[in-house]
């Protein structure tokens, strides 16, 4: 599997760009919960970090949600970046029914409703402390704001034209679970397209990052997508004005994934349990 990821990896190629989350559950089939695997094995990396547990990230947001617009997105997620991530999702059209997964403070969500009717979206979340920030932005009082866990999404299956995760994997203790469920919410013909961290290279960095949270490899993510059925997965890199993501250095700041869902049907990981 790892040979076939990093194939299909280089066939796809990678491009960079210059700048760059109880609720009722709705109607629906009943999903069975499918045992898949939690971290790729492509690195080896199989443990949870420090904050990759939903108790541990709920209260680390519990306090970060105080702040959040005012530090990490100057720096680390960018206005610019956010347009840039979002290019592979393609919100070609207002009418488009889109779910913003891990949204947080609807930073990701903000973007959405520039190219999408916020009537339209909803943005779900497990932090209540973020999604009162999300709640209190006038540009989002037509979103559907929802509590949630990204591994257990409470919508029926192909729910929605686009799906949508900015800095929400990196939380997952399952994030093959994760893919896999954003397959199920996905219409045919419908992409989701997930934004988030790559692992470094730099040993220093390294070694930081796999203590703190998930940090994917541009492989694993590909596999992730491919593993749930994916098809016509591809990979943008990502980035602040301040740093172009330069291998060399170690870090590379973050990355656009879409995958379209080619038809109704059970899923390649669903199917490899069986």
């Amino acid at each position: 599997m790892q040979a076939m990821a990093l194939q299909r990896l280089r066939n796809i190629g990678v491009g960079s760009v210059s700048r760059p989350r109880c609720v009722p559950r709705v109607a629906g089939p009943v999903k069975p919960r499918i045992a898949v695997q939690a971290v790729s094995t492509s690195t080896g990396r199989t443990a949870p970090r420090m904050i990759q547990h939903k108790a541990e990230a709920f209260w680390f947001y519990r306090f970060l949600s105080i702040v959040y617009d005012h530090i990490v997105n100057p720096g680390h997620w960018t206005e610019d970046m956010r347009t840039d991530a979002l290019v592979p999702a393609k919100l070609d059209s207002p009418d488009l029914k889109v779910v913003d997964v891990g949204g947080g403070t609807g930073f990701c969500t903000l973007g959405v409703v520039q190219s999408v009717e916020g009537k339209n979206v909803t943005l779900i979340d497990q932090s209540p402390h973020q999604l009162a920030k999300a709640k209190a932005k006038p540009a989002l009082k037509d979103v559907t704001i929802m509590e949630g866990d990204a591994e257990d999404l409470p919508f029926a299956a192909d729910s929605f034209d686009r799906y949508v995760s900015a800095g929400s994997i990196e939380y997952w203790p399952e994030p093959q679970r994760g893919i896999t469920e954003a397959y199920r919410v996905v219409k045919p013909g419908g992409i989701a397209c997930i934004i988030g961290p790559v692992h470094p290279t730099h040993p220093v960095s390294r070694f930081f990052a796999d203590a703190w949270m998930l940090f994917p490899t541009e492989a694993e993510y590909i596999e992730w997508f491919t593993n749930a059925g994916f098809t016509d997965v591809k990979m943008t890199r990502i980035g602040p004005s301040w740093y172009r993501g330069v291998r060399r250095h170690g870090l590379i700041m973050g990355c656009s994934v879409p995958g379209v869902k080619p038809q109704v049907g059970q899923t390649a990981a669903a199917a490899q349990q069986q």
